[in-house]
Formats: structure tokens, sequence, C-alpha cells
């Protein structure tokens, strides 16, 4: 089978589809792998590694995009690529296409592509096992951002998160228990800050005060909770997933507006379009915004700031699916590994899942070779 990568476009978009040695294991099982030009050389991977792994260098995307039966990516294509599509290919991205531009989803039914969502990946016990690296990787970035947007020059409150010996550490009010937002609580409690974690799921909080021996806060989310916390938190990070679906908007402008002033809001949702009513996507290299006051950082593809390392932990997650994919094909490997069935969105262009479909307004259109919807 021929895979695909092409180089990401979007800006400061650092991150490959495959690593090299994630390209010689796919070689290795008998397969051709083109990647585009310079695909990997901002994440430190270098033509010359890719070609010694056994790939072919394209010098466009268009090449490839048309030779490939399988094109692998990190973010979702753009509307310059949906003309570069071939017919009937499959196409794994990170693709959140219940905020996504319509004109993604029209170009993948045109196409008849059969695309493979990252985020909705599934294993039987609920892991998301692709989606969790890139959790992982955000929530130990967060106290690295927050540190920065809290200092006195870059706007913020001027508080050290650690504190100091007679000077309280900063409070740190984490929306959500899941991957990231555990991550996020283990990254800033291993710095000294003041912990809360909000979360509806007893399961996730007792799995937090296990851990943390009681050392972090934990509370049951409701509004009455919410609100209270959000308006003594110097920092606030909104780590809500609802996989296939847009992001619950649960901090409203008026727990915003109550906040203090200068304090921040870390809003990793916003790649399912945010859990924050005043959040609205930023980019790497425009990061924040104020709004009410309070400091706003809302970038969706953060961790391509750590290009090599979510690389390699995107090529470990998603390796297993691609050798599955070449050594049976498309429609078998559906069959036999559901939660490779759970992350496709479309099957031949037809909307077959059922998460997605009730989050567009849309009804399922096809059915996925085993018989059933994801």
């Amino acid at each position: 089978m021929e895979f695909g990568v092409p180089a990401e476009v979007r800006d400061l978009e650092n991150r490959v589809g495959l690593t090299p040695p994630g390209v010689l294991a796919l070689t290795k099982a008998g397969h051709q792998v083109y990647v585009e030009r310079n695909a990997g050389a901002t994440a430190g991977f270098s033509d010359e590694d890719y070609r010694a792994a056994g790939a072919q260098i394209v010098y466009s995307a268009e090449e490839a995009y048309r030779r490939a039966d399988v094109v692998v990516k990190v973010t979702r294509p753009t509307r310059d690529e949906h003309a570069l599509f071939r017919t009937g290919q499959t196409i794994f991205s990170f693709l959140h296409l219940a905020v996504s531009s319509p004109d993604l989803l029209d170009a993948l039914t045109a196409r008849r592509i059969t695309a493979i969502a990252y985020e909705l990946v599934q294993k039987e016990d609920g892991c998301l096992p692709v989606l969790v690296p890139m959790s992982q990787t955000a929530g130990r970035l967060a106290p690295i951002i927050a540190g920065q947007l809290l200092t006195t020059h870059r706007g913020g409150r001027g508080t050290l998160l650690s504190g100091l010996p007679g000077v309280p550490a900063a409070a740190v009010v984490i929306l959500g228990g899941g991957e990231l937002g555990f991550s996020a609580a283990r990254a800033f409690w291993g710095i000294g800050a003041q912990v809360t974690v909000l979360d509806k799921d007893m399961n996730q909080l007792r799995r937090i005060e296990e851990f943390f021996n009681g050392k972090v806060n934990t509370v049951l989310y409701n509004e009455y909770n919410l609100k209270r916390a959000v308006s003594y938190a110097d920092v606030f990070v909104g780590a809500v997933q609802t996989p296939g679906k847009r992001a619950p908007i649960l901090v409203t402008r008026d727990m915003v507006r109550s906040m203090r002033k200068r304090s921040v809001i870390i809003d990793f949702s916003i790649d399912s379009g945010g859990c924050v009513e005043t959040s609205r996507p930023t980019t790497i290299r425009d990061q924040t915004f104020v709004e009410e006051g309070v400091i706003h950082f809302c970038v969706p593809n953060l961790t391509a700031i750590a290009a090599r390392t979510t690389s390699y932990a995107l090529t470990n997650a998603s390796l297993p699916y691609l050798l599955s994919i070449g050594s049976e094909g498309v429609g078998t490997a559906l069959k036999t590994h559901p939660a490779l069935a759970a992350g496709t969105v479309l099957y031949q262009g037809k909307l077959v899942s059922r998460i997605v479909a009730s989050a567009l307004g849309k009804p399922v259109e096809g059915t996925l070779p085993a018989g059933g919807n994801a």
C-alpha cells in the first residue's frame, strides 16, 4: 500500500504525520511511503532521515496526496488541500468536524474519502489512544504557559506559581479531570501551585484524590461550585472533552468578569470550540487576548510548540492502525479493530459516525464494512 505524508501548512504547525522510525516500520512491512520535501524539517527530521528509512521524497503536496492510498496528517486539511484529495483514498488526521468549516465535509464527501479522526479512535475501555499523548503534552505545558503569562512584563498579576515562604502560591483551577486535566494538575502541583480540579465524574475525582494523597483539591462540578472556584483562580484551565461534539460552554462571561484582573484563562477545549464563553481561537504566533480584564490563551494546536516530542508520540500511537490498514486493507481493518472503526467519521464519502452526525445535525448516511456505525 502507498502512504503519503504531506507537509503541514497551517502557520507554525511544526509537527509531522510520521517520523522516520514510523516510515521505516511501514517500508519494512513492504509498503511505499511518499514524504513531501522538508515535511519533518521543523520537527528535526531531515529528508535524508526519511530516505534512510525507505521513504521516497516528493516535491509537492499534490504529489504526496495523489500518489497515496492513505494520507497521514496532523491537523485537518485546509481549503487549498481539498482540491488535492484523490477519489477513494483514506485520510488520517485530527479533524474535529463538529467545529470545522462545512467545506471540509463537502470535500470529503465529494471525493468519497474514508476519513479517520484521530480524536475519535477509541478502545473498548474508553481510552482514546491517539488523543492521550496530545492531552498529556498540553497538560505538561500548562504551567510553563501560565507561569509566563502571569509575569508582570506579560501583563499578568505578577504572581509566582509556587509562591515563596510567607507568600501564598498561585491558585490554579482545572475544569475536567480526564487525561489532560490530570496531566495539568500533576504539572502544576509539581511546581508548588495550589491546585483544584472540578469534574462531574466521581471516579475521576477519586483517582486524583488517591494519586495526590489529598494534596490536590477535588470538587464535584456544578454551576455553583464552578462559579466560586473561577472567582478565586489566578489561573483557570479548561480541559473539557466531549469527543466528536462541540465542547459545552460552562464558564460564562459573568464568571470571567468575576475573576481577578490580569489573571489567566487557558482554554484547552478550544480545538472543540472552547468551554469558556469569552474564548476564541488564537495562534502560536499571536497567542493571547484580553477580555473582561483577563488574559486568554486559546491555541488549538498548542502541542506543535513541542513538535519533535509530539510527532514521535503521534506516530507511536497511530502506527499500529496504519500497519493494520496496510496489511489488511481498510475494510478488513475496520472490521477487526473496533477502535479504528470508532474513529471513522466517513466511509467512502458517506457519514457513518453517529456522534459526528448528531453534532452536525445530519443523518447517518452509510455503514461501516462490519455493517454498523461508529
